[in-house]
């Protein structure tokens, strides 16, 4: 099968980042289909080979730090020359779509209505969800016409793949004639050696808690800095990694700037996200206090289990009740001004039950979210043979 596969971000392992289409794209190849991604990068147009993609990379320029107008502008740059260059390339037999941003079902539904193509449509935040629940969109003419949108895109594809059980069950709400299955993000079990923790924490072994990823205001990191100063105040032999980049990388900067126990790495490839978190004991996910982005399915959750590390979240959901069922992490409430010393001093002076939550987390990885099930998953769904059925193993989704 020749499949048109379209995501604005696409980045490969070297480059960082998420690199989900990256594996999914390799592991259609590795099955025997032909795989034609389409991109945009902040260079010139170009065409790769990576591992077999065919890369398409569209001049789009984009930052992270760009405000609401300009990302704007690149989301509608991207779908008017995504759709120009669909349209010269061979014919396909399928194309696969992800958001973010919403705005890429433009490109979906113009490939189903002028190229007679039929798309899958993955799902992993939810827009206009998101951003209506976050404030950046207030116009209620807006709202309602984003949310038509949103249906429409849903009703018009062959298939919808949500990235977690909540995303899964949003959609079906809003659109119940349309066949959706859940892919999460994945573990790379092959990638990430867990290395456990060994306890006897003190000054000069200090329980090193890390975050990895986007620094953006949707990831509300204040959290993070706080439970630094928290831990400080409690002079826990504690200390607080940040690899990332995004907006709020400055003025992160100036909040800690007085916390000797925090430290900030530059945004890096995923081999040494990998060195970071072998010497890492825990993993920090942080989502701002909106109930929408607490049904996502974060890389860097992922991550933590595939490296064999106890997990930290500040957020209500899905993943809060996988963490509880399979006692491999923890949630503190981030408003709390003890819940974390609290909870994380249990750790600290149990190397015991440290281990086993961090060995429980690679656990989970292995059995479930591994890449090359997450993998075999899709080229299911590809040949229709994939019926999702609640199992033991998935049956958090019946509460999520």
């Amino acid at each position: 099968m020749k499949i048109l596969y379209v995501h604005q971000y696409f980045k490969t392992p070297e480059e960082g980042g998420s690199i989900r289409s990256y594996y999914l794209a390799k592991g259609l190849i590795d099955a025997g289909h032909e795989v034609t991604m389409i991109t945009a990068h902040n260079g010139p147009f170009e065409v790769k080979q990576i591992d077999g993609i065919e890369v398409h990379y569209l001049q789009v320029p984009y930052d992270n730090g760009f405000g609401f107008a300009k990302r704007l502008r690149a989301f509608w740059n991207f779908v008017r020359l995504a759709k120009k260059e669909a349209r010269v390339l061979h014919k396909h037999d399928l194309a696969y779509v992800m958001t973010t941003p919403l705005t890429t079902g433009f490109i979906a539904t113009y490939l189903k209505k002028e190229l007679n193509l039929p798309y899958y449509f993955e799902v992993g935040d939810l827009w206009p969800e998101a951003p209506v629940q976050m404030g950046v969109i207030k116009n209620k003419w807006l709202k309602k016409w984003l949310y038509s949108l949103e249906k429409k895109f849903y009703f018009e594809a062959d298939k919808v793949i949500a990235l977690s059980p909540a995303i899964r069950n949003y959609i079906e709400k809003v659109s119940p004639n349309t066949k959706v299955y859940v892919i999460p993000n994945m573990a790379d079990c092959s990638f990430f050696e867990p290395e456990y923790s060994v306890g006897d924490f003190s000054e000069s072994n200090k329980f090193q808690i890390t975050y990895c990823g986007a620094l953006g205001k949707a990831n509300h990191l204040e959290y993070f800095i706080e439970a630094a100063r928290q831990s400080r105040d409690a002079s826990l032999p504690v200390h607080f990694n940040i690899i990332g980049y995004g907006s709020e990388l400055k003025r992160l900067k100036s909040l800690s700037k007085r916390l000797k126990n925090v430290s900030f790495y530059p945004h890096s490839s995923k081999k040494c996200v990998k060195n970071l978190l072998s010497k890492s004991d825990a993993v920090y996910v942080s989502f701002k206090d909106i109930t929408v982005l607490g049904t996502g399915s974060p890389n860097k959750f992922f991550d933590s289990l595939a490296a064999g590390k106890l997990t930290i979240i500040n957020f209500e959901g899905w993943i809060k009740n996988l963490l509880t069922k399979n006692k491999c992490g923890f949630y503190h409430n981030p408003n709390s001004t003890t819940e974390f010393v609290r909870k994380l001093k249990v750790f600290l002076v149990s190397p015991e039950l440290l281990a086993m939550y961090q060995r429980n987390g690679r656990k989970l990885a292995e059995l479930y979210y591994d890449k090359d099930i997450q993998i075999t998953k899709l080229l299911k769904i590809l040949n229709n043979e994939y019926k999702f059925e609640v199992t033991d193993s998935e049956v958090y989704i019946l509460t999520a």
